[in-house]
């Protein structure tokens, strides 16, 4: 899958989790001729069921069901997801990188943490890889080395090692997290300003925002501001989640948590006949957004009022 700019991405905290709220959503942008993207934020490895190489390949299995584009995930501890610097950059070194027109997230309100967390960490960072003084690739890099320099004094404890000339020293400059982030940064810009912004688009890694973002609300029971029609996509939308066969195949491991097999498919059909019916359609996903909607046309406005 390669890494062109994406028209649709959609960042979510596990693996599964896209296929349930928006999957249907994506492959009718596909059928459009859309480039479409998935952005796991963990690898799954705290699940109850299957191991985290068994979801990396159906999740593969997945996205070419539902013809993406393009699909990662990064190494966010799974059931640990949290809004730190260190994950908002490496979420917005993505959005650099496909530099989607749209980015779906999880509604940020819902019952597991991962999921409303991945929604503020995911807004956050589309607000950071626009920022045209951030340099990325330089903050991780700092980022690292400090972690590397606090594990270094831990272990240097453990092994009784003297500390008294790391107390007491004035922090350097490259001791802070993006205390170079300002500079050459004056009205002035220099040819090597240029220069960087040249090498930085060649990489892919030049700052951009996505134009909108729109929310999944399918985990949390709330009156959506649009739906998706997704009649059309509805059963292979299905059958990308049922390539997630260590997740949904009859098993002991979470029997009181999962629901049997034959039980999936009435649920989840029950869910999106249900947002359909509010729209007038057969199926649909649901979605948010916070922006007020601009009409231009109110004749041509969808979904009869009676």
């Amino acid at each position: 899958m390669n890494t062109s700019a994406l028209d649709v991405l959609a960042i979510a905290a596990h693996r599964d989790d896209v296929e349930q709220t928006c999957g249907g959503t994506l492959l009718k942008m596909a059928e459009r001729g859309q480039r479409t993207g998935i952005l796991d934020l963990t690898q799954g490895e705290m699940g109850t069921r299957g191991t985290a190489e068994e979801r990396a390949l159906e999740a593969q299995e997945a996205a070419r069901i539902l013809r993406v584009s393009w699909r990662q995930a990064l190494d966010i501890p799974d059931g640990r997801v949290e809004n730190t610097w260190e994950n908002r950059l490496k979420v917005a070194r993505v959005i650099r990188k496909t530099r989607p027109r749209v980015v779906i997230l999880p509604y940020w309100k819902g019952r597991h943490p991962d999921h409303y967390t991945a929604s503020k960490l995911g807004y956050e960072a589309c607000f950071l890889a626009g920022l045209a003084k951030l340099d990325l690739e330089r903050a991780l890099s700092n980022q690292h080395s400090a972690f590397s320099q606090v594990a270094s004094a831990v272990a240097s404890v453990v092994a009784g090692e003297d500390q008294k000339s790391r107390v007491g020293r004035t922090p350097s400059p490259a001791d802070s997290l993006g205390t170079d982030f300002g500079k050459g940064t004056t009205s002035n810009r220099t040819v090597k300003d240029s220069q960087k912004d040249l090498a930085l688009a060649a990489e892919g890694l030049a700052p951009h925002r996505p134009y909108k973002i729109i929310y999944a609300t399918l985990y949390c029971d709330i009156r959506p501001t649009f739906v998706v029609d997704i009649t059309d996509q509805f059963e292979t939308r299905f059958e990308s989640l049922m390539a997630y066969k260590s997740q949904f195949s009859d098993q002991e491991a979470g029997r009181d948590i999962f629901p049997a097999r034959a039980e999936i498919r009435a649920r989840i059909e029950a869910v999106a006949r249900f947002y359909g019916l509010l729209a007038g359609v057969t199926y649909a996903e649901p979605f948010l957004q916070k922006e007020v909607g601009l009409v231009e046309d109110v004749t041509a406005i969808p979904v009869k009022s009676i």
